[in-house]
């Protein structure tokens, strides 16, 4: 039987006048690309009809704008609740790449934005990869973020083509690469750009030269010394994740070390992994996430203009990331000698991120130092990050508003202070809306949308848009103290702190949180936030009234304010914590420390600060970094319950 192009749901194919075949993934019904079980089938099928007449080349492209492949289809893993289920997806990914990787004819991946997961291991099944030359186009496995492994070859052939070393710090990190490090690396044969992609494709697909192969060490290491780079390899791991709750990555590196990469060859540690609780966990919260993002994207705003008033840290941090997003930024404070450090330290930031000198340049082209304040005026987002204080942010907004365009977004970085309270002076109060970033802001992914009763729900929509423009997650949040997440570390940090005033080394305290879960204790988090925050936050949330800690009262009279100023529960040599032992942990410490912060995630859903309990664990997942293996908090407690 032949099969004609027309025969494909989710491919197109074509043959040119040079014999070469291109086959274009298109995946329908949906605008990212993903390798479903009939994608697969299908390209078996494809596969089928060149064993009967083989072509001179293949060469794999995408038929969306948005990228080459994003993955396998996420949703299908949710389905699998059997060991069999488990090893049947592994298998047919697996040896439908081997098979790809064994024909005779030369193959191409054509990759052009993002490649990740199945989507690498499908371009690394190919005998060459060209990328296109554009920001957008990102190589990786991230599979261990979702508590999985890259099971359809993955591990064996990323080794194979760029090294074990550099193979093993993307796979064990899920971090994804450029298109120019994918070269650099050897992962890709080419860099292009996208106006001579196409001719680029066949030219090195018809040349069939041998790839390039990594250097004699990284070979090595591939083979007689693997032994050496798996040890150390657990000792990095072990480092920031704990076996017990992050089996991914272990698996990882004893699936290349002892099976070449070939997840079959481990049956029991596959299942064990596939359905652990840890991976049904960072898929829901990798569901979570795609929640988050799908607040901003009604409606179509884009903003182009954001104008920030405040170059403190938190306002400074801000506007520098705005930039370097691709917006234009003005940036006002009292003077350029307050607005300076602000453009040093995102100078000093991004110098480290991006290694193009005019790149660089543009984006520091787009952080406009504004004393007088000109900016507000062609703004579509103005944003007040001033210090806490009521009246100089009620006197600055009611400014604002006078000569800020009438339909930009209001917006206040307020942590403490009720939305209600600051718009009173405002002619249209409706407008203004909370857009609560964390510190530090170009490493926390969550920014919370705060709006009252009375807000205005075009303006909140609009916020909505930005934030997610800037590629945060927007979380939409109702106006009360400490919104969601510093309502719900409040309690939690203040049980830390009374567990060393009774005689705990900070140390301890820290670590019954750490083996739990937590990327960072609860005192170290206290000196990060700072303990002047702390005591200012501390009054706002707990009511005057409440007596603070004594090892925080003595320690901010005292003039150690934490990390800022070198010592606070920990001295900071370097920038670092200088910790002590921390000795045995108490039993039952990790969950007396919990407990205040578990209740209060509760009772802000029961109070509707936050619509629903998904919503809650997404916020203090993203915004405190709690224990993403336990899928958040509430579903940590209903899992405790069970």
């Amino acid at each position: 039987m032949h099969i004609h192009e027309n025969d494909y749901r989710h491919w197109r194919l074509d043959v040119d006048a040079a014999g070469l075949a291109w086959a274009t993934l298109d995946k329908a019904g949906e605008s990212a690309n993903s390798l479903s079980s009939a994608v697969m089938d299908e390209l078996a099928l494809l596969l089928d009809q060149f064993d009967r007449s083989p072509p001179q080349g293949l060469i794999f492209r995408s038929g969306k704008a948005a990228g080459f492949i994003a993955g396998a289809d996420i949703q299908e893993f949710t389905q699998l609740d059997t060991p069999e289920k488990g090893l049947d997806l592994v298998t047919r990914g697996w040896q439908l790449f081997n098979r790809l990787a064994a024909v005779s004819y030369p193959t191409l991946a054509l990759v052009r934005g993002h490649c990740l997961g199945g989507g690498l291991e499908l371009a690394l099944a190919c005998r060459y990869l060209l990328a296109v030359d554009e920001p957008s186009t990102r190589m990786g496995l991230p599979e261990v973020m979702l508590g999985i492994v890259p099971g359809w070859g993955g591990m064996l052939r990323l080794p194979e083509r760029i090294g074990p070393q550099a193979a093993l710090d993307m796979m064990l990190t899920g971090k994804t690469i450029d298109a120019g490090k994918a070269k650099r690396l050897g992962l890709a044969d080419d860099c292009v750009p996208a106006r001579v992609m196409d001719s680029a494709a066949a030219l090195l697909v018809l040349a069939d030269q041998p790839r390039r192969r990594p250097p004699l060490l990284q070979r090595l290491l591939n083979g007689p010394f693997k032994g050496l780079l798996a040890s150390a390899a657990r000792k990095q791991v072990g480092r920031r994740a704990r076996r017990e709750h992050y089996p991914a990555p272990y698996a990882i590196i004893d699936i290349w070390a002892n099976h070449q990469g070939n997840a079959l060859a481990a049956p029991a540690l596959i299942d064990r992994i596939v359905r652990s609780p840890t991976a049904r966990n960072l898929l829901r919260v990798f569901f979570l996430q795609e929640r988050l993002k799908s607040f901003g994207k009604a409606g179509s705003f884009a903003a182009r203009r954001v104008h920030v008033v405040g170059a403190g840290v938190m306002g400074g941090d801000i506007a520098a990331w705005c930039a370097l997003r691709g917006l234009t930024v003005t940036l006002q404070d009292q003077g350029m000698e307050r607005i300076a450090p602000a453009l040093q330290r995102a100078y000093a930031a991004w110098r480290q991120r991006i290694k193009d000198p005019r790149e660089l340049r543009k984006v520091m082209d787009r952080l406009i130092p504004d004393p007088e304040g000109y900016g507000a005026r062609q703004a579509d987002v103005v944003i007040e990050a001033i210090f806490e204080d009521l009246d100089a942010k009620r006197e600055l907004l009611s400014k604002l508003e006078a000569v800020i365009p009438p339909d930009a977004v209001l917006a206040t970085n307020t942590s403490s202070l009720r939305i209600e309270d600051l718009s009173t002076v405002l002619v249209r109060p409706q407008r203004l809306i909370g857009i609560h970033f964390f510190n530090p802001v170009a490493k926390m992914p969550l920014v919370e949308v705060v709006a009252t009763a009375a807000a205005d729900p075009e303006m909140q929509q609009r916020a909505t848009a930005f934030v997610k423009q800037i590629e945060r997650l927007p979380l939409p949040v109702k106006s009360a103290p400490g919104f969601l997440v510093n309502a719900v570390l409040g309690p939690y940090l203040l049980e830390a702190m009374r567990a060393v005033d009774e005689g705990l080394a900070p140390e301890t305290v820290d670590e019954a949180m750490l083996a739990f879960g937590m990327p960072m204790g609860p005192i170290e988090l206290v000196d990060m936030v700072g303990l002047d925050v702390a005591m200012a936050a501390g009054k706002s949330l707990a009511g005057t009234a409440a007596e603070p800690p004594r090892c925080l009262l003595e320690r901010f009279n005292a003039g150690h304010l934490g990390k800022k100023s070198g010592r606070g529960f920990y001295d900071y040599p370097g920038g670092r914590p200088n910790k002590g032992l921390a000795g045995s942990v108490p039993a039952g410490l990790a969950a007396r420390l919990l407990k205040p912060l578990l209740e209060r995630t509760q009772q802000l859903v029961n109070d509707g600060v936050v619509a629903d309990a998904d919503l809650a664990d997404a916020g203090v997942i993203f915004g405190t970094g709690f224990a993403p293996f336990t899928g958040g908090p509430l579903n940590y407690l209903g899992s405790q319950a069970a």
